[in-house]
């Protein structure tokens, strides 16, 4: 009996099986955060199918992002209602199902559908694998964790658009969707088979008040967001209602979540636990996790812009100059994270800071003669420059919070990273947008239009970076206990 009972609860097996829970979380939020980038090519083709025009076509994204901005808040207190094995087999069978029925959408209308359905799994992935991490990685060694987790949002979505290229190149647009779809399957069918338990749920109550908040005050704001520039009739008139109305909203309700929080929280009932911002390291490495979101975003969406509509780059090529970056991001991932161990936080944060800041001052010289070697120059530079923000600012940020807080963290973590990327995308698709219409109204052509649009958007971009470079300064690294995590103790001999 006692040798069965040896046998069960070694370290070295306890260990394995943490080992194997990780991984598959990590392998499987790769494939729910591909899918953020991997359609971005394709939606001119999907226009032309389905004869709609840009402004619906932007849903497709648009749609994703405000399932996300919904979802995610909640997901902190599910994480703690349900098991892990629970969250994974609901998040990948919704990841599957809205996959599938995007690959088969007769109609515009479902696949609008699938990518809501699509998104709903993508919303509870991320918040699963940051949570999952901190419950079971001993704090000495969460930062080289964390790197293979920047890995995974650093790469994905810097491969997707090459990958939607290389199919598109040679299939129509739905098979970008069946590529995905066996590989969500053998996820959601590994995940079922090995993912096991590695919390102990508890009976919390949802306040459905909070949720309702949540809904409109998140998904006003990133909708109102998503509006910014996003057509001509935007800033004036009946074009600019929605968005104002959005805003309006949006602000109202989320007044309201944080006054209901506050209330809730007294009695440990929070949907959104506040009390994780009692860190000030916490609090910093949001704002500063925001601008480098809304940087790292909005780049995405100019840079194609700017190769398709200024030089004329087709989408492979432009695919494949914004892979190196990706690339090197996510090889410096592992590095990162095992200096972080070592030297902490702040070491690596204020030259990733310098990093990106520097890349798009670089990037505010583009013209239209600009060489796509100087792009891909600039958008090496800042990939370098996020990798060694994003790994230390997770490690950081959750790492500072209580033990209970965890779920409440990854929460907030995903939702800022949502609305900041919206904001980003929105703030610089705003400044383009009215500096190329003011330039084309005054007889520049479109090409040069589009290419001074763009410049200004980066210097916008730019100095919003400085205020990142002095936040950096004070996210402080969270102290190490002398010994290893009781919690993951507990959970290595509970199972």
């Amino acid at each position: 009996m006692t040798r069965q009972s040896a046998a069960v609860d070694t370290p070295l097996d306890s260990d394995a099986r943490e080992g194997r829970v990780l991984w598959l979380l990590l392998v499987a939020t790769f494939v729910v955060i591909l899918n953020e980038t991997i359609m971005s090519v394709a939606i001119t083709d999907i226009m032309r199918d389905f004869h709609v025009d840009a402004r619906a076509g932007q849903w497709l994204t648009t749609a994703f992002m405000l399932t996300l901005a919904v979802v995610i808040p909640v997901t902190g207190i599910l994480l703690q209602r349900f098991s892990t094995r629970t969250m994974f087999i609901t998040a990948m069978s919704l990841f599957s199902a809205g996959t599938a029925i995007a690959a088969t959408a007769p109609v515009f209308g479902v696949l609008l559908a699938a990518r809501v359905v699509q998104a709903s799994g993508t919303a509870i992935m991320m918040p699963l694998l940051m949570t999952t991490i901190m419950t079971l990685v001993d704090p000495s060694r969460r930062g080289r964790t964390m790197g293979n987790v920047s890995i995974v949002i650093s790469v994905a979505p810097a491969i997707g658009p090459t990958i939607a290229g290389i199919i598109l190149s040679a299939l129509p647009w739905r098979w970008i969707f069946w590529f995905v779809l066996p590989i969500s399957l053998a996820m959601l069918l590994v995940g079922a088979w090995r993912v096991r338990n590695v919390s102990t749920p508890a009976q919390v109550p949802i306040d459905v008040l909070s949720v309702v908040l949540s809904v409109f005050g998140f998904g006003g704001v990133v909708y109102g967001l998503s509006q910014i520039g996003a057509t001509d009739e935007a800033t004036s008139g009946v074009g600019a209602a929605p968005m104002v109305v959005a805003f309006v909203v949006g602000g109202a309700a989320l007044i309201g979540f944080v006054v209901r929080q506050l209330a809730l929280q007294r009695r440990d009932r929070a949907l959104l636990d506040l009390r994780t911002f009692g860190s000030s390291t916490f609090s910093v490495a949001i704002v500063l996790m925001a601008v480098s979101m809304a940087a790292l975003l909005g780049t995405l969406i100019l840079l194609p812009i700017f190769m398709q509509q200024v030089l004329g780059l087709e989408p492979l090529a432009i695919g494949l100059l914004l892979l190196p970056g990706g690339l090197i991001m996510g090889l410096l991932a592992p590095v990162v994270g095992r200096l972080y161990d070592r030297f902490g936080a702040r070491t690596l944060l204020v030259p990733g800071a310098l990093a990106m800041s520097a890349a798009l001052w670089m990037l505010v010289l583009v013209g239209a003669h600009t060489s796509p070697w100087y792009l891909l120059s600039a958008h090496i530079v800042l990939s370098v420059g996020l990798a060694f923000l994003f790994t230390p600012l997770f490690t950081a940020s959750l790492g500072a919070v209580p033990e209970r807080f965890y779920s409440h963290g990854s929460a907030i973590i995903g939702t800022v990273q949502q609305v900041a990327g919206a904001a980003g995308t929105a703030l610089f698709v705003a400044v383009l947008s009215v500096r190329s219409a003011t330039l084309a109204e005054a007889g520049s052509t479109v090409r040069d239009a589009t290419a001074s649009g763009i410049a200004l958007a980066f210097t916008v971009g730019g100095i919003l970076s400085l205020g990142a470079v002095v936040a950096a300064f004070f996210v402080r690294t969270p102290p190490v206990p002398a010994e290893g995590s009781g919690r993951r103790a507990e959970v290595g001999a509970g199972g």
